[in-house]
């Protein structure tokens, strides 16, 4: 393994505990309602592409909305998944418009991007949208002014950065991979690197543009690092066992930013649940049906606390964790 981990890791975790389908030419109705004309309450539910973390955010608004009382008596749920695909997303939004659903729910900063650009009357909560203001869905996290609010799971960079020297006390370099087209990954990544550098260690970092890309990419930042951090990326997210396999072939562990990415086989990171915070996002929605203002309701941080280790990983790179500690364990 490289460089050895030569520690056995007695934690300290309460420490971090207080740090911190479609494209566009189909889609799918949770409800079965297939008419157009409808006297059901319409939503739509937007997703950029395909990953365990956005379907369970999916599944989390969905079994909140029913438990509120808008189920399938009385609610069609309309889900489009572009797939991946930028001009997919664009035209599903223009669709969502053209068909005058009630609310819209977007999944994650490309969907809510393409929603708010849309500039249309149709009330939209997004769900999990790390830098709400960066990304552009609101000018005001207190009073949001764009049709727009909903939840942002702002990433514990510094308490997974730290969480990796106590794993390690001998990394000095970091390998950040990360895609150039999401925002929310280039906010995250830059927040690494300003604390990464400021603690006195290094980074190197690759940027791909799409996922043929990233077995490379992998393979060639494992070589030049201690260990790797993934920020809040689709691209990536989607291609985890990918960047795992390439991890576990060089000896250095991937620190991810979601419970999905873990259960891809990165060996661990700092999180929320995904299906917890689409319940919240649905929360959040129901007080735009019920009559309130979207104005009236702030964004709202749900910050990650949980440590989710991936033990087959774990096991793979020769790392010891004590799971009296409060650790998640997945496999």
């Amino acid at each position: 393994m490289k460089k050895g981990f030569k520690n056995v890791l007695a934690l300290a975790l309460s420490s971090f505990m207080v740090l911190g389908t479609a494209a566009c030419g189909s889609s799918s109705s949770e409800s079965g309602e297939t008419s157009q004309e409808t006297d059901k309450t319409q939503i739509g539910i937007v997703q950029m592409a395909d990953n365990g973390a956005f379907t369970d955010m999916r599944e989390g608004f969905i079994a909140e909305m029913n438990e509120k009382g808008y189920d399938n008596s009385n609610t069609e749920f309309i889900y489009k998944n572009a797939q991946g695909d930028a001009s997919n997303l664009n035209t599903i939004c223009q669709q969502m418009v053209s068909d005058g659903v009630d609310l819209v729910a977007a999944i994650a900063t490309p969907s809510a991007q393409a929603m708010v650009n849309m500039k249309s009357d149709i009330p939209v909560v997004f769900i999990s949208v790390s830098s709400p203001l960066s990304a552009g869905v609101v000018t005001d996290m207190e009073k949001p002014d764009l049709n727009a609010t909903g939840t942002s799971n702002p990433i514990p960079v510094e308490e997974i950065i730290e969480f990796s020297k106590k794993v390690d006390t001998d990394v000095k370099k970091y390998g950040i991979l990360y895609t150039s087209g999401e925002v929310n990954s280039v906010n995250t990544a830059d927040k690494a690197k300003e604390y990464i550098t400021s603690n006195g260690m290094e980074y190197v970092e690759t940027v791909v543009t799409n996922s043929s890309e990233v077995q490379q990419a992998a393979q060639q930042l494992c070589s030049e690092c201690d260990a790797v951090f993934v920020p809040n990326d689709s691209v990536i997210q989607s291609a985890m066992p990918v960047v795992a396999a390439a991890a576990k072939d060089a000896g250095v562990p991937v620190y991810g930013s979601s419970a999905v990415m873990v259960n891809e086989g990165a060996f661990a990171t700092i999180a929320i649940s995904d299906t917890e915070i689409g319940a919240i996002s649905a929360d959040m929605a129901v007080e735009i049906l019920n009559g309130k203002s979207v104005a009236d309701i702030p964004v709202l941080e749900v910050p990650g606390t949980e440590i989710v280790v991936n033990k087959t990983t774990m096991e793979a790179l020769g790392i010891e964790i004590d799971d009296s500690q409060g650790v998640t364990f997945v496999e």
